[in-house]
């Protein structure tokens, strides 16, 4: 299994096959997270959910790989990636989203830029002002 780490990045936190954690999870760096965890989960750097990995958790990250199952909403500032073996059940909000055929997405998915007021639609930009008025009309 690859993972996508850089030369200079290095998993800073793990918690192994048989680990079951319960709780609010706040890390810096890269974690990577192989047992059972139900709770939630923060940081603005690399979370990797490992293939035998179980995780219930509303999740806020810069960047998360998903290789086992996540029951939960992702919010991630920079891309989510779901991989073969990954299956995600549960609303993601990300500017990047990358699924590999295999991988499963079960949920609403949002892909807003730096301006949430607005969202292409065909090709086009439209703002909320737009949208107001063709609701209207």
């Amino acid at each position: 299994m690859k993972f996508r780490l850089k030369s200079s990045d290095q998993v800073s936190g793990f918690l192994d096959k048989g680990t079951n954690v319960t709780g609010e999870l706040e890390f810096a760096g890269t974690l990577r997270i192989d047992g059972n965890f139900h709770g939630s989960i923060s940081t603005s750097d690399i979370l990797i959910i490992g293939e035998h990995a179980l995780v219930h958790a509303d999740i806020k990250v810069g960047e998360i790989e998903i290789h086992g199952q996540v029951n939960g909403s992702i919010d991630a500032k920079r891309r989510v990636e779901i991989t073969a073996s990954g299956r995600l059940r549960g609303d993601v909000r990300t500017p990047v989203l990358a699924v590999t055929p295999g991988g499963v997405l079960d949920g609403r998915i949002q892909m807003a830029g730096d301006h949430p007021e607005e969202t292409t639609v065909a090709g086009r930009e439209v703002t909320q002002q737009q949208r107001t008025r063709q609701e209207r009309d």
